[in-house]
Order: C-alpha cells, then sequence, then structure tokens
C-alpha cells in the first residue's frame, strides 16, 4: 500500500496509452543487455523510424503528464530518449520510474506545475535540467562562436499560437514572467560557417550524443529545432533528429552544415552535454 501512496499522485497526472507503458519497459529491458554508451544515444537510435507528430502535448484542458513513445516531435523525441537513459541509469525498468524522470527532464525544476511550468524554451529546458545536474552546456572557444542575446517574447505576444495557453490568463502572465528572467542574457552557439570542419579542429568540442539546439533568428525566440549530434563517417557532423521534412525520427543524411544552408533562419547551434555521474542515483 505505501508503494502505491508513492506511485498514485503520478499517474493521476499523467496521461499515457497501455502501448506507450509497454514500450517503454520493452525498450528498458532490452537497454539492460544490449545498450552501449552513450546510454541516451543508444536509447535515441531505438526510436529511429517513429512518426513525427507535433503538438502531441497540447492534448487535454489542463498540464498533464503526456507520455507518447509512438509519435514524436523535435523536443519530445530528445526528452524521450534522456528519460530512458536516466531511468537504466538508476537500474530500473519500472514505468513509474520513467514518468519519474521525464517529469524532471521536462518542467521547471522539475515540478509541474501547470502549464507555464513546462520548458516550453528551450533555454529554459536547459537551465531547469543544468540545475538538476542531467546535461551542461559546453563552453565554445570564442574563435569558433559568437553570441547570441535573448529576447524571448514570442509566446506572450502570440498566445492564440498555443490551444492550452490563449484563454488562460494566469499562465499567459507566468508565461511573460519566465520570458523576462532571460532578457538580455548572452548565449554563445557555433554559426552555420563554422560547421563544415571536422572532429579534429575546433568543432571537436561538439561529442556524439551532444544535444545541438539550432538557433533561430525568428523574433521572439531563441532556437527552432533540437536534436543529437552525431559525426558520420565523411568526417562531418549530422542530426539525429525527429524531423517534419522526413515525418520520421531519422539520422539526417545531409551533414548539419548542408542542413542548415537550407533553412535561411537558422543561426546556428548551441551545445549541451548529457551528464549521468551526478543523477544516477537520484529518484
Amino acid at each position: 500500500m505505501r508503494f502505491l501512496a508513492l506511485i498514485l499522485p503520478l499517474f493521476v497526472h499523467a496521461l499515457f496509452a497501455q502501448s506507450d507503458s509497454a514500450l517503454v519497459v520493452n525498450l528498458l529491458e532490452k537497454g539492460r543487455t544490449e545498450a552501449t554508451a552513450p546510454l541516451h544515444l543508444w536509447y535515441a537510435q531505438q526510436l529511429v523510424g517513429t512518426p513525427y507528430v507535433a503538438q502531441t502535448l497540447e492534448v487535454n484542458p489542463t498540464e498533464r503528464l503526456v507520455v507518447n513513445v509512438r509519435q514524436l516531435d523535435c523536443t519530445t523525441f530528445v526528452e524521450t530518449a534522456l528519460a530512458l537513459a536516466l531511468t537504466h541509469q538508476q537500474g530500473s525498468t519500472a514505468y513509474q520510474d520513467y514518468c519519474r524522470n521525464l517529469t524532471r527532464i521536462r518542467y521547471r525544476n522539475g515540478q509541474l506545475c501547470g502549464y507555464a511550468s513546462r520548458n516550453h524554451y528551450f533555454t529554459q529546458w536547459i537551465a531547469s535540467n543544468q540545475a538538476q545536474g542531467i546535461v551542461s552546456e559546453r563552453t565554445l572557444p570564442e574563435d569558433i562562436s559568437q553570441v547570441q542575446v535573448l529576447d524571448l517574447h514570442y509566446m506572450s505576444q502570440h498566445p492564440q499560437s498555443y490551444p492550452m495557453l490563449k484563454d488562460d490568463t494566469e499562465a499567459q502572465r507566468l508565461i511573460r514572467q519566465y520570458e523576462r528572467e532571460w532578457e538580455g542574457k548572452r548565449v554563445r552557439y557555433i554559426p552555420r560557417s563554422q560547421l563544415n570542419k571536422g572532429p579534429k579542429s575546433a568543432l571537436g568540442v561538439v561529442r556524439n550524443g551532444d544535444i545541438l539546439a539550432i538557433v533561430t533568428r525568428k523574433d521572439g525566440l531563441d532556437t527552432s529545432h533540437i536534436g543529437f549530434a552525431l559525426w558520420g563517417k565523411d568526417g562531418r557532423l549530422h542530426l539525429l533528429n525527429a524531423s517534419q521534412i522526413h515525418r520520421k525520427v531519422v539520422l539526417e543524411p545531409m551533414t548539419l552544415f548542408q542542413y542548415m544552408g537550407k533553412h535561411p533562419s537558422q543561426l546556428g547551434v548551441r551545445v549541451i552535454g548529457v551528464r549521468w555521474e551526478d543523477v544516477k542515483c537520484k529518484m
């Protein structure tokens, strides 16, 4: 009964299909005997071919933890791979532990407290997960990086674009408050022009499995897409991502340099490393 009392609050606030829980447990069981390091990259590769579907989290009148392993967008793909790897690292194959880790990753300071507590901007996502020791944004050499000055306001100025936000004035207030926390902050990114180099150059700061957050010039936003870095056999960076273009999770056949060349609004990438040593015992 004590065990049920501990997990019941989590499931009251979660939305999932039985097939999702089975998929999660099956992946974790498979990982116990087959997974290779880095764990999150191995789990990400198990998701290749999963259909791309946008806005899978926007399905409730109020915020609940949505678990959908059958349909992924770029952010839920990264979150799913990290939550699987973190659960594996903790020595668990239990679905409730996966949900607990997914909550930690997805929400501000790891706490689900309404729609505004979701890490909507990826800058917020990085800060929350860095504070918990799950990731660490890499320090980029000045000779291959540029500065983005943050001015986040897209969500508060376009609430009608977000089904769960447009009629929630309190969530709008909190979103604007959180946006202001980052006003004028400076972050470094590797510009697109530097991404056609090999791993023995200064670009070698990027490692297999790093999260690459694509910086955008779109007004009011910080990033527009994310995925995992993979150095290809061609000696160039590629992006493992849930692709809207390919309509599924895929290792992009084009190099990252070529890919970004087809998207003029994309300026470059922030680089976020994944850390496990500090979090594996936190349940």
